[in-house]
């Protein structure tokens, strides 16, 4: 029973990481990685510029390194402030290479595409209270739209950073889809035009993908113009509210982030790479969660202003230390309790490379997959610490996450760098290391009676 049920367990997960469609989504939130970074280092480097010199009345400071900080919003916003844009490239790119057809093509289609489907007109509101009707009237007669005391002038030809950021997210990934998936189907049709030999290889695929092409981008443009012509509602707005909005609410909930900590694990222990497995979700639901953590802080300067209180980055700050199973806690427990040669030798090589977060060398050294003697503190751990930073950041003990670090970043420093240098941050994360090495130590202490031959 026990080998039916892991084959079956294996075969479902093996197909779920391998089906085509999330593995274009984990592979496209992967690839806008280089950018997110940039911009969170952006955004992380004007706190220290201009947040902390204000915050501590050092108006001085942040006005002389003004410059610094107009930069680091030039980079802000040409990453962070346009990932649906990019999103919707790498989605095109991703499935087009999947499909083995030009992926150059297939992403910027996929871009066209979605571009099409965001409202071109936005409207600029002022308020006018308090001016004379003197001044009022002649604004009327010149036909600006007036509603009470506000002055409505609509322009054509503006992107709003709502629809092309974060909260684009998903718009860009159904539209990025459906359109690759035309472009794709047609392409592997021969629906194309085709050139004589001679014809540079450049010139023929470009040629190939313009009727693909231009069927993606009218489907895509008549999807989203239907919802305005017929509702008055632009498509994006349509699914930011009944599908991206719903989704995030769900997983800010306890149980999702504890289950979704439980499951990383549980597919490790069977052998198979629970980040990857469920990266469409981990990516795909709190990844936009902490970019638009990060669009709100940018905007706001104030955490309490936050819409998320679990991101993607929290699972790294206090569930990941040293990697998956909160490892470097295993590893000191090792080292003070263990009394087995091969297990202090593993951690030792291992040590380094935990400290920035690479477990692997532990993770199969000892190993932990299918190893029933760490079977429960490699389950427990990472949803417990989980718990005490979901505690944390629920009572306002420190702030969520929204700064996107490098996951190499040691432990402690990374969830000080994530929460925009929260200092009580860092400590949780310390916290939740010592309570995993309380977990393992028994453990490893236990496993100083079991024979090798035995195990």
């Amino acid at each position: 029973m026990n080998n039916a049920f892991m084959n079956k367990f294996m075969q479902i997960a093996g197909k779920l990481s391998s089906q085509k469609h999330l593995v274009v989504i984990r592979d496209s939130f992967i690839a806008m990685m280089p950018l997110t970074m940039a911009g969170s280092i952006a955004v992380l480097l004007n706190v220290f510029f201009r947040d902390v010199p204000n915050n501590l009345g050092w108006t001085g400071v942040a006005k002389a390194l003004e410059p610094l900080i107009t930069l680091n919003g030039y980079v802000y916003f040409g990453t962070i402030a346009i990932t649906a844009l990019i999103f919707s490239f790498a989605v095109g790119y991703n499935y087009s290479s999947i499909e083995k057809v030009n992926p150059i093509a297939g992403g910027l289609i996929s871009f066209a595409s979605f571009v099409a489907t965001i409202p071109q007109t936005i409207t600029i509101a002022t308020d006018l209270t308090g001016l004379d009707k003197s001044v009022l009237s002649p604004l009327a007669d010149l036909g600006l739209a007036i509603n009470g005391s506000i002055l409505e002038v609509s322009e054509w030809g503006a992107i709003k950073t709502a629809y092309a950021g974060a909260t684009g997210l998903f718009a860009a990934l159904l539209i990025g889809m459906l359109a690759s998936m035309i472009y794709c189907y047609l392409m592997k049709k021969n629906v194309t035009i085709k050139m004589p030999d001679n014809v540079p290889p450049a010139v023929n695929k470009a040629f190939a993908a313009i009727i693909p092409g231009t069927v993606a981008i009218y489907v895509s443009a008549l999807i989203g113009y239907l919802p305005v012509l017929l509702a008055n509602t632009p498509l994006n707005d349509l699914i930011s509210t009944y599908i991206q909005r719903p989704l995030m609410n769900l997983s800010q909930g306890s149980f999702s982030v504890l289950l979704l900590s439980f499951l990383v694990q549980l597919f490790w222990f069977f052998g198979l790479h629970g980040h990857n497995v469920l990266a469409p979700i981990m990516d795909g639901v709190y990844g936009p969660a902490l970019l638009e953590n990060t669009t709100v802080y940018e905007a706001t300067k104030d955490v309490t202003q936050l819409p998320w209180l679990w991101t993607r980055g929290s699972f790294d700050a206090y569930a990941q230390m040293g990697g998956s199973g909160v490892t470097i806690a295993l590893i000191i427990a090792i080292f003070i309790f263990s009394k087995r040669k091969e297990y202090r030798t593993v951690a030792k090589l291992s040590a380094p490379m935990g400290v920035f977060n690479i477990n692997e060398p532990i993770t199969f050294g000892i190993p932990m997959v299918l190893n029933p003697l760490f079977a429960i503190p490699w389950l427990i751990v990472p949803p417990i610490c989980c718990a005490i930073g979901y505690f944390a950041t629920y009572t306002g003990l420190v702030p969520p996450v929204y700064l996107a670090v490098p996951w190499i970043t040691p432990p402690g420093l990374y969830a000080f760098l994530a929460t925009g240098n929260n200092l009580m941050a860092g400590l949780v994360s310390l916290f939740n290391v010592f309570v995993a090495f309380l977990i393992w130590a028994p453990f490893v202490i236990a496993a100083n009676r079991v024979k090798v031959e035995d195990q």
